[in-house]
């Protein structure tokens, strides 16, 4: 790491307070996890970027939080352009309980993914995708139905177990870099 970094960890999901708790707002719901195992400050509303910001630092590390204002298929217009980025968001295709560290990869289909690839014109960031998958596909007609809903408690439980570890893997990543955070935490 060099030294006086500037990071930035976006969590992807709905602003509102009816979009809580639901499987797409799982970036948010990390970020915010993150946010208060560092006791950083509360978020504070940035109008230029008309995202929910909370700014520390991790050792010699700036990080910056943001959780984008806008409906999840415009989140680009929040995220700034930024060397060291994380996007985190969920990932219906991997099981609930498992998540990914990847780079330079396309969107896999989520519009709030697609909508910051589009604006930043690049892929070329780092994303965590959160599992919110069942053992059983969903059928398509059901898919936004299952995204939009709201976890259930058994899932949340699942979900604080995993935060250790997304939490493990972004401290992991401030300090040492991606690869190494990669190497960790994919395996």
């Amino acid at each position: 790491m060099k030294k006086n970094s500037q990071f930035i960890i976006v969590g992807l999901g709905n602003p509102g307070a009816e979009y809580e708790k639901t499987r797409h707002n799982t970036g948010r719901i990390f970020v915010d996890a993150f946010r208060k195992n560092h006791d950083f400050p509360d978020w504070e509303k940035d109008q230029k970027l008309n995202a929910l910001v909370s700014e520390g630092k991790i050792e010699k590390a700036k990080v910056t939080l943001l959780l984008p204002e806008t409906m999840m298929n415009n989140s680009g217009k929040a995220v700034p352009a930024t060397k060291n980025l994380m996007v985190i968001y969920d990932e219906l295709d991997l099981p609930l309980g498992l998540a990914k560290i990847s780079f330079n990869r396309g969107s896999g289909g989520h519009r709030g993914l697609e909508s910051i690839i589009k604006m930043l014109k690049t892929r070329e960031f780092a994303r965590m995708r959160i599992g919110i998958g069942k053992k059983k596909k969903v059928p398509a007609e059901r898919v936004v139905d299952f995204i939009l809903g709201k976890f259930t408690p058994a899932e949340l439980a699942v979900l604080k177990k995993e935060e250790k570890k997304v939490i493990a893997a972004l401290e992991l990543w401030l300090a040492r870099g991606l690869a190494p955070a990669m190497t960790e935490f994919n395996s």
